[in-house]
């Protein structure tokens, strides 16, 4: 049970080391929120795409309704890369010179590979989805991807608006520097700047998604009890109080019942216990939740209840 109750926000956040348990968890806890009446979007940013398995459901990049207020959508990072270089070479035409433009696309197509693009690319879809809560749906929940993918997306806000801000303050004195030559020469002119436009918009977007990270989101740690989870734990612990993001209770994620028995399951209950002691020693008073595993592998929704009983009775919510 998680000590005083695990306070209400409206963003909810699963991540861990890969092949924990992520993506059965926040499944079963979108469903758990459907149940209680809330109108739930359960987002996918895992490359994988296993949400769609679980679910047994076909998922795309538009929310699709599953049951009674619980819709799902499985994000695309390449599309949705390759749609953001489009709209960026749509701008560019405005505003690159055309002696310069068959460069400047040329760089664009090589972008839209990169590492760099995909991720700037989620962020901002990613703040398209939350901009829908709680206009739209009462609460998200997103499966992330591994752990370091999902960090290094999560501390973007802050980095991003930085970056951006002295972005515009160079942008402006370049616009400053254009109008006062076109008034030495004479010349009619618009004020109007796409690009500042467009950079100024995007500093407002990452204001608007670091305010709703460190004010409406609660990060929910899975692990499960073996050493290199909890190591990778304890490090995300670190980067997210560093970030400034709410954690909520730690899952631990597959203890083996008690019950098991055989001499090979009596090992691995004794180095489980062993397991569980350490991640109460090291991060109990954060409120650890634990979900016993199933005697088979969650291969579809039927199986999420029984998952979403254990979390509504550890007072996830």
């Amino acid at each position: 049970m998680i000590p005083g109750g695990d306070s209400l926000r409206r963003l909810a956040f699963f991540g861990g080391k890969g092949g924990v348990g992520k993506t059965t968890l926040a499944a079963a806890f979108a469903t758990l929120l459907a149940e209680r009446g809330e109108k739930t979007l359960l987002v996918s940013t895992d490359p994988a795409h296993s949400t769609s398995d679980v679910l047994g459901a076909k998922l795309s990049g538009d929310p699709t309704g599953l049951e009674e207020n619980l819709w799902a959508v499985e994000i695309d990072a390449a599309a949705d890369a390759a749609a953001y270089v489009e709209r960026v070479k749509e701008d560019a035409k405005g505003s690159v010179s055309p002696e310069v433009l068959p460069a400047v696309r040329q760089h664009l197509e090589l972008a839209k590979s990169s590492p760099g693009t995909e991720e700037s690319a989620l962020f901002d879809r990613f703040v398209d989805l939350i901009a829908l809560c709680p206009e739209q749906y009462d609460r998200i929940v997103f499966d992330t991807a591994p752990t370091g993918h999902t960090l290094r997306l999560l501390t973007l806000p802050a980095l991003l608006t930085a970056w951006v801000e002295g972005m515009v303050r160079q942008r402006e004195k370049v616009a400053g520097m254009e109008r006062m030559l076109r008034n030495l020469a004479g010349k009619e002119g618009s004020d109007d700047d796409p690009i500042l436009n467009r950079l100024r918009g995007r500093r407002d977007r990452f204001h608007h998604a670091r305010h709703r990270l460190l004010e409406d989101t609660k990060f929910y740690l899975v692990l499960i009890p073996e050493r290199l989870p909890i190591e990778e734990t304890a490090r995300a612990l670190e980067t997210l109080k560093q970030a400034e993001v709410h954690v909520g209770a730690l899952i631990v994620n597959r203890v083996l019942p008690q019950s098991a028995d055989g001499e090979f399951m009596r090992a691995r209950l004794e180095q489980q216990s062993e397991y569980l002691e350490e991640i109460g020693r090291r991060f109990g008073r954060r409120g650890i939740v634990r979900v016993e595993q199933d005697a088979r592998d969650i291969t579809h929704r039927g199986q999420l209840e029984p998952l979403a009983r254990q979390l509504d009775a550890a007072g996830l919510g």
